[in-house]
């Protein structure tokens, strides 16, 4: 997934003592069956996540305008496959089965794309860049709360890739050329923070042991004060992003 480099400086310095299961590694940390279940749900999850943006960027590189466009967006997919096989591998190295652990997200995650095809070359840039991002940082969010291994996996997955400054370009220029496509870029962000936030609340209240450690239940998980929190943030980095694109929130 592609996030922007600078939503995350204003707690960038912040370095809070790492304590609980967060101070743990993967070896100690899995003893607990709950604890594993809602990281096995995670990280398939995210597996399925990262091979469907694949998918859609591969397709979306179709309504690319030029020719380095396209390569640029192939690029993306091309990402997206590799942070996908590094989620596969680690599946298989704690004796998981990727498919499974895939398999429960199959619905939701295909139901989301669906609903939010793009219909030009500008809408899959803002998807890509706003609808991954928000994704991102819900799982950066609970990254925070997982053992020492499995946080490190999936902050490096979520690592931004260089591609989000490709997305503003792209998106600003064409603004810039033609100021009434940001009235229409702004309308189909707001419904991508919808249906994303609507997708990962279904995804988490079908799964028994995500749902557990989002309200404390497991591990080190939030509390329900901590979750309103949490969407808080989510909703002022899609804020930033917003801005960021040149689009009213």
């Amino acid at each position: 997934m592609t996030t922007p480099d600078n939503t995350s400086d204003a707690t960038a310095d912040v370095s809070p003592e790492v304590t609980g299961v967060a101070a743990q590694d993967w070896s100690r940390a899995c003893v607990d069956p709950q604890y594993r279940a809602a990281v096995v749900d995670l990280l398939g999850a995210l597996a399925y996540g990262e091979l469907a943006a694949f998918e859609r960027l591969a397709e979306d590189a179709k309504l690319a305008p030029t020719l380095a466009d396209k390569a640029e967006l192939a690029k993306m997919a091309s990402a997206e496959f590799h942070h996908y096989e590094k989620l596969r591998d680690r599946l298989t190295e704690i004796g998981e089965e990727p498919t499974l652990a895939m398999e429960p997200f199959v619905a939701a995650l295909d139901g989301f794309h669906k609903q939010t095809a793009p219909s030009d070359w500008l809408e899959g840039l803002v998807k890509a860049y706003v609808g991954d991002s928000i994704a991102s940082d819900f799982y950066r969010e609970v990254a925070a709360r997982l053992d020492a291994d499995s946080r490190e996996l999936v902050l490096a997955v979520l690592d931004d890739t260089g591609h989000a400054g490709f997305a503003v370009e792209k998106v600003r220029a064409a603004i810039d050329a033609e100021p009434r496509v940001g009235g229409r870029l702004a309308l189909w962000a707001r419904r991508l923070m919808g249906e994303a936030l609507s997708q990962s609340q279904r995804v988490v209240a079908d799964r028994d042991a995500l749902s557990t450690m989002l309200v404390g239940g497991v591990a080190d998980g939030f509390d329900l004060a901590e979750v309103g929190r949490m969407f808080s943030r989510i909703t002022e980095a899609h804020t930033k992003r917003m801005a960021a694109l040149g689009l009213a929130a």
